[in-house]
């Protein structure tokens, strides 16, 4: 299965915090440095997990950029779209002791793919998974429902994980609501407050809920999480969790997901 996984590709920042945060003093924590980005993650996810991968968006050939894309290259995927001379989006994950995390993006280039930039062969495959965040911005928001049509050509499935909440919120949830409608999509993913802030269900598409170490619903299918030794970092699962869906459905979605969050950072 060819999954194409629209969205960005950043150099991902983790600070796992060993202790509460000491606000104007130090906090012993461990970091690590990896690939990152929403369509980044989803596309490892689905080499490491037996798919055929293939990463699109636009990054930069800067120093950031080309580390995200060799450490992107290791896991598999294939990397397509427009390269800019600069200015790659980095984010910082902040993992707290209780396995919560905070994420500081920067999106850099990221936000200015344009639908003209696209290849029509870069859309050839049996699933498009279109991350959110590539829909609340211009003109990348162009470039996503471009994308759309040219992957339906091919007969590809379309996916949308609706991504953050306060994004969402912040760009207008009526509006976005409204493009999400507009793509038919096949599948949406999401979680309560992004269940929350759009007004539930989205047109006929299967809706698959994720509530972290609650479980997730998939389309009604009422799923537990599976149990793990220690949740080190949550960061990356509902990526993990989408891939597996993919590719497999709800077994292999919670698979990915236990798997996620007993590492540091979202690559597998």
């Amino acid at each position: 299965m060819r999954v194409v996984s629209l969205g960005d590709l950043v150099l991902d920042v983790v600070v796992r915090a060993e202790r509460d945060l000491a606000r104007d003093a130090d906090t012993p924590s461990r970091v690590s440095l990896s690939a990152g980005g929403q369509g980044a993650n989803v596309a490892a996810w689905v080499a490491a997990l037996g798919g055929t991968a293939r990463w699109l968006g636009k990054r930069a050939d800067d120093p950031a950029g080309r580390l995200a894309a060799g450490l992107l290259d290791e896991h598999g995927v294939e990397l397509a779209g427009p390269v800019a001379p600069e200015r790659n989006g980095i984010v910082v994950s902040l993992a707290q002791p209780d396995g919560a995390r905070s994420m500081f993006p920067d999106r850099g280039v990221a936000v200015t793919l344009r639908p003209e930039e696209l290849e029509p062969r870069w859309l050839e495959c049996d699933h498009l998974h279109v991350s959110g965040y590539a829909l609340l911005a211009a003109p990348v928001k162009g470039a996503a429902v471009r994308a759309v049509e040219l992957a339906r050509r091919s007969g590809a499935r379309v996916s949308v994980d609706l991504s953050s909440w306060s994004t969402v919120e912040a760009a207008g949830a009526s509006a976005f609501r409204e493009l999400v409608e507009s793509l038919e999509p096949d599948v949406v993913f999401a979680n309560e407050d992004e269940e929350r802030v759009v007004g539930g269900r989205i047109g006929a598409a299967a809706w698959v809920l994720k509530r972290g170490a609650a479980g997730c619903s998939f389309d009604g299918d009422e799923r537990a999480a599976l149990p793990v030794s220690e949740v080190v970092d949550t960061t990356g699962a509902g990526d993990a969790l989408a891939a597996g869906y993919l590719l497999g459905g709800p077994d292999l979605a919670l698979q990915a997901a236990a798997r996620c969050v007993v590492r540091m950072g979202s690559m597998p």
